[in-house]
């Protein structure tokens, strides 16, 4: 027996690892495989959703647009390309392009605007801060249709605007008559009614830049000006990113407020792209051509996001380099 001139005491053998010893980490497999299943699972509801709601009608859309179908007959016949065809000669289209790329470029623009604005006013933790974010918020809570009910009785030919001007002497102003001033209203009302989202994620933007960066500008004796240009506006590039984004696509789709505040008029002048698919799909029976129409807006909507979005990164890796 040998003996540990350390301790005295009988020296102990040290098991070494043979060829046949166990790797570590082989007994973690079944938790390993326990834990893909708890994320299959916990993922699943969502690819549900997505596959029911997004997937499915959007390969509906793509082969009703391949065929006749009025929405009624149980067999439609597929005529190809031919409604694609149909919309290179339709002039109520190309009026509806003209119509909704006005309201996405001038409202994107109002919305940002507006909405990065009333944020830097509202960029503070005070009671009144809080209740003027409540009170900007308010307008998108409301459903699109209420409000454009309530602005046609405000603005209408005998609303309550125009009869406040009349009882003094004025002229009828054609708010929602003539073609001009009803696109103008629409935009307005539009931006009135969303740029509260754009101010609370401006808000969330303001809040993540860093103080230190705006202190250190100040004192080194920049201006409130040149502190925004260089400093904030730079830290914002993602908000911007968003904002811009969220705002075109939801524009593109303008159709309820359409609805209820001019129903497509004077003449059918301020017919967006949404409202005259759901006009020729369901009230003259066309939904083939709806469906192209539709697929149509989707590859637009989706080609404008990611050409903004690119443009938008590589504006922010050029401030950054």
């Amino acid at each position: 027996m040998r003996f540990d001139r350390e301790t005295g005491g009988p020296r102990r053998r040290t098991a070494t690892p043979g060829r046949h010893a166990r790797p570590p980490g082989r007994g973690r497999r079944p938790g390993v495989r326990g834990g893909g299943l708890a994320t299959a699972i916990m993922v699943l509801p969502a690819t549900v959703l997505y596959t029911g709601l997004l997937a499915v009608p959007v390969a509906l859309a793509g082969y009703l647009s391949l065929t006749d179908w009025d929405g009624f007959s149980a067999n439609p016949s597929v005529v190809g390309t031919a409604n694609y065809i149909a919309l290179l000669d339709d002039p109520d289209l190309r009026h509806s392009i003209t119509v909704t790329l006005l309201l996405a470029g001038l409202g994107t623009v109002g919305l940002n605007v507006l909405g990065l604005g009333f944020a830097l006013l509202l960029n503070g933790s005070s009671r009144v801060n809080a209740f003027f974010r409540m009170v900007l918020f308010y307008p998108h809570v409301l459903s699109a249709l209420v409000i454009g009910f309530l602005w046609s009785a405000i603005l209408g030919t005998t609303g309550a605007v125009n009869s406040l001007i009349t009882s003094r002497g004025g002229e009828v102003l054609p708010f929602l008559a003539d073609p001009d001033w009803a696109l103008a209203t629409l935009v307005c009302l539009v931006v009135w009614s969303a740029f509260g989202v754009n101010v609370v994620l401006y808000l969330a933007g303001l809040q993540a830049v860093p103080r230190s960066l705006t202190e250190a500008a100040r004192i080194d004796g920049a201006t409130k000006w040149q502190v925004f240009r260089h400093v904030t506006l730079p830290a914002l590039g993602p908000s911007v990113t968003v904002n811009i984004v969220l705002s075109l696509v939801t524009l593109l789709k303008t159709y309820d407020l359409v609805v209820s505040l001019t129903a497509g008029g004077p003449a059918g002048q301020t017919r967006t792209i949404a409202y005259l698919i759901l006009w020729n799909s369901f009230h003259d029976g066309r939904l083939g051509l709806g469906s192209a129409q539709s697929v149509v807006l989707m590859a637009v909507t989706a080609t404008l996001a990611l050409l903004v979005t690119r443009l938008r990164r590589r504006s922010e890796m050029a401030v950054y380099s």
